[in-house]
C-alpha cells in the first residue's frame, strides 16, 4: 500500500515533536518550551465567553480581529499581518507561496528540523548551511546556496543564541530570495526584527503565541511582512485556519501584553540561575536569549541519551537530539518555575552522585 504514496514522501522522515507525557504518570515538562505560567485572567475569560457564544458559527475566515489586534500591538497595518494555526501553519504557507518543485531552501544548521520536512513535502530541496564555530550568521554561505527561501531562527533553536539584526538586514539586501525571520522565542530576547520590515520587502517575520504568551493549546501564529507578500500568502491559506476560541484568546492576549511581563521576567531570571547552577555541576551551557538552554553534558559515563532516560525516570522530561551528531553530547532544557528548576537540579545532583559512587 505504501506504493500509493508519492515516492518522495515514502523516502522522507517525518518531523518528530517533543515527547508528551503519559497521563497516568505526571511528569514535569521541560522539553517543549512551553510557558510554565498560565495566561492572564482577561485571556481566559475571553476564551470562556467564546465557548458559550460562538461555537455554532464559523470563525472569521482571515482572522481579521486578530490581525487588527496584532497591528495595533506592534505598530503595523492589518494588511501586513497573517494569522495561522500556530507558526508551523505560517511556515507551510510560506513554502506553498514561494517554493516550487526542486527549488532550494536553506537555513543555518542545526536549527528547527521542521523546515526540512516542510520543504520536502512541497517538493523543494533543503540544503543545510552549518553554523560556524562562533555561531555567527554565515551570510556568504547562505547566499551561495542560491536559495528561493532562507530561514533564520532568532533566537535560534536549539542553541538559544541570537545573531545581530544588522546581519539579518545584510542578508535581506544580498539575497534574491525570501528571508523568513522566525521569532518564535523573541519575547525572551533583548530585541526583535520588526523595524527591518520598513526597508526589506523580501522579509517575513513569524511568531507564535505558544511560548511567551502561554497559548500552546490554542495553536496561534502570526506573520508580519509587506502587504503584497501577505496577499499572496492569503491565497494559499487553509479556509478558516484559526478557530473561534483561538481567535478570541489571541485578541485578548494581544490586548494584554503587559500582563505577561512578570512571567517573562521570572523566566529570564531563572534562565540565568539555571545556567549558572549547571555550569557549577560541570555542564557547558550556551548563553541563551530564549526560554530554554542547550547544555553540553559533563565528562561522565552517562551519554546524552542516558541523561534523557535517567531524568525521565526521576520525573523530568527534557529534549535530546540524538540523531544529529553535532548534538549527541547535549541536552536541551526548557526553563520552568523556580520550584520546577530546583527539582530538576536536585535530580541532576542525584544522578551525578550515583555516577561518582559507581566510579569509586
Amino acid at each position: 500500500m505504501n506504493n500509493l504514496a508519492r515516492e518522495d514522501i515514502q523516502q522522507m522522515r517525518g518531523y518528530t515533536p517533543g515527547e508528551q507525557p503519559d497521563p497516568s504518570r505526571p511528569l514535569i515538562k521541560l522539553n517543549t518550551n512551553e510557558n510554565p505560567y498560565p495566561p492572564p485572567k482577561a485571556v481566559l475569560d475571553a476564551i470562556i465567553n467564546a465557548t458559550v457564544q460562538n461555537l455554532r458559527l464559523y470563525p472569521e475566515p482571515s482572522s481579521y480581529p486578530v490581525r487588527v489586534a496584532a497591528a495595533k500591538a506592534y505598530n503595523l497595518m492589518p494588511e501586513q499581518v497573517i494569522a495561522g494555526n500556530g507558526s508551523d501553519d505560517l511556515l507551510t504557507m510560506v513554502l506553498r507561496t514561494f517554493v516550487g518543485q526542486n527549488q532550494i531552501v536553506t537555513a543555518p544548521s542545526p536549527t528547527y528540523s521542521l523546515y526540512e520536512t516542510l520543504t520536502k513535502i512541497q517538493g523543494g530541496i533543503f540544503k543545510e548551511t552549518p553554523w560556524p564555530k562562533d555561531y555567527s550568521l554565515p551570510i556568504e554561505a547562505l547566499i551561495k546556496c542560491n536559495a528561493k527561501l532562507i530561514f533564520i531562527v532568532r533566537p535560534n533553536a536549539p542553541t538559544g543564541h541570537v545573531v545581530p539584526l544588522a546581519n539579518i538586514a545584510e542578508l535581506c539586501k544580498k539575497t534574491n530570495g525570501v528571508v523568513v525571520l522566525d521569532e518564535a522565542y523573541v519575547d525572551f530576547a533583548e530585541d526583535n526584527g520588526l523595524s527591518l520590515l520598513k526597508e526589506h520587502n523580501n522579509l517575513i517575520i513569524t511568531r507564535t503565541m505558544s511560548k511567551s504568551l502561554a497559548l500552546a493549546g490554542l495553536r496561534v501564529g502570526l506573520g508580519f511582512t509587506n502587504p503584497t507578500l501577505a496577499a499572496e500568502m492569503h491565497k494559499v491559506r487553509d479556509s478558516y485556519n484559526l478557530n473561534q476560541l483561538s481567535q478570541a484568546g489571541a485578541v485578548a492576549a494581544l490586548e494584554n501584553l503587559t500582563a505577561y511581563k512578570p512571567g517573562l521576567t521570572a523566566i529570564k531570571k531563572e534562565r540565568t540561575r539555571t545556567t549558572q547552577e549547571l555550569e557549577k555541576r560541570g555542564f557547558k551551557v550556551m548563553q541563551s536569549q530564549s526560554n530554554f538552554i542547550l547544555a553540553t553534558i559533563p565528562n561522565s559515563p552517562l551519554t546524552g541519551e542516558q541523561w534523557l532516560n535517567a531524568l525521565r525516570e526521576k520525573g523530568y522530561l527534557i529534549r535530546y537530539f540524538g540523531s544529529d551528531p553535532r548534538l549527541q553530547d547535549k541536552i536541551r532544557v526548557t526553563i520552568g518555575t523556580k520550584e520546577e528548576m530546583d527539582g530538576f537540579l536536585c535530580a541532576v545532583d542525584e544522578l551525578n552522585k550515583g555516577v561518582t559512587h559507581r566510579i569509586s
